[in-house]
């Protein structure tokens, strides 16, 4: 039986129709294994992205997604310029009505980084969006 080859990082982020485009409902993804290195010491940095999205007309494609993330692995990036790329990948390529990306940094040097990043569409009024999680470190993350 033949395997199909391992997918490869990719910059590329797909997208397909909202199922359900009349309604206001959030899509949240967990990627607890998200890695890239410091551009100034080259060490490696983890983190745990919880990606909170109401789509609009586009939902995010799973395995784009997943090699979207993976394609972010031997980049140098500060924590701030990640996430808000992320972000605005996301944004451009599914015009969601909201997006927000809590990127939960493991500890470096004694400091616990959070980074939340947000996007609304303009005149969209959603009654809630689902909070961010409050999860611990401690709880069986790295």
């Amino acid at each position: 039986m033949p395997v199909n080859p391992p997918s490869a990082p990719s910059k590329e982020l797909h997208a397909f129709p909202n199922p359900s485009p009349d309604r206001d409902y959030v899509i949240q993804f967990q990627i607890p294994e998200f890695t890239c290195h410091c551009p100034l010491t080259g060490q490696p940095d983890f983190a745990h992205f919880t990606i909170d999205m109401v789509a609009d007309e586009f939902c995010v494609e799973l395995k784009s997604l997943k090699m979207y993330m993976w394609s972010f692995r031997d980049e140098g990036a500060f924590h701030e310029k990640v996430t808000n790329d992320i972000l605005s990948k996301i944004v451009e390529v599914t015009r969601p009505r909201y997006a927000r990306i809590t990127a939960r940094w493991y500890v470096r040097g004694g400091i616990y980084t959070n980074v939340i990043a947000e996007h609304r569409k303009k005149g969209w009024k959603g009654d809630s969006v689902v909070p961010a999680p409050q999860l611990p470190f401690a709880s069986g993350l790295r």
